[in-house]
């Protein structure tokens, strides 16, 4: 599991400043009309609904009730913006997977996600989220094929890897790497990490500081 990061090297030290500096929540957005004006530079998280991006959200800002968690899968049904120092904003998507919603409710989401995707100028990268200790699956599958159609820059960053035993977690990360040969918009590195352990949030805070306002 060894990474180049010399790409990262500039952004250490950025990123753990910039992630001790004040996080605001700026709103959630459940219509296309409701997006905030274009601005700042922004960074996604998305993935399936009990991956863990709220804890994930909570974990890099050092606040633990930031972006609301809960133990019933879907409760994040909106795009949750929030602004790091004024220089970054974080969009907190709405999980996949599991949601508890009308097929009406779960199908406006999906386009709202896809114009988000499609028509946002300064949406620097996605975080696509993805639980160690089951891989990909399909539904993972298909939101990175939304992101290679929309030509959007994507990132694996793999939850709850101290849940699973060492060499699991190399097998997990070496196969979830081999699977983005297949996807033309997807960054070459996965991160591992854990919200609780505290694993690899040095590594997702560089990667994510370099597209703040410096």
């Amino acid at each position: 599991m060894t990474e180049d990061l010399d790409h990262l090297n500039d952004f250490w030290g950025w990123g753990q400043w910039l992630f001790t500096q004040e996080c605001q929540f700026l709103r959630g957005v459940e219509k296309l009309e409701d997006l905030p004006e274009f601005g700042l530079p922004e960074v996604a998280f998305a993935g399936r609904s009990n991956v863990g991006k709220s804890s994930l959200v909570n974990s890099l800002t050092g606040r633990l009730t930031l972006a609301r968690t809960s133990n019933t899968p879907g409760r994040t049904q909106q795009l949750n913006f929030f602004s790091l120092c004024e220089r970054l904003l974080l969009v907190d998507m709405p999980g996949y997977g599991y949601a508890e919603a009308p097929k009406t409710i779960i199908a406006r989401w999906q386009k709202m996600i896809k114009f988000y995707l499609k028509g946002r100028p300064t949406l620097q990268r996605v975080f696509l989220l993805i639980d160690s200790r089951h891989g990909l699956k399909e539904n993972d599958i298909e939101m990175m094929k939304m992101l290679d159609e929309s030509a959007v820059s994507y990132q694996i960053v793999l939850t709850k890897a101290d849940k699973i035993k060492a060499d699991e977690m190399t097998r997990v990360h070496q196969k979830t790497t081999e699977a983005l040969a297949n996807h033309l918009a997807a960054h070459p590195h996965v991160i591992l990490t854990s919200s609780e352990s505290k694993m690899g949030m040095d590594h997702l805070k560089a990667e994510i500081a370099q597209f703040a306002v410096r």
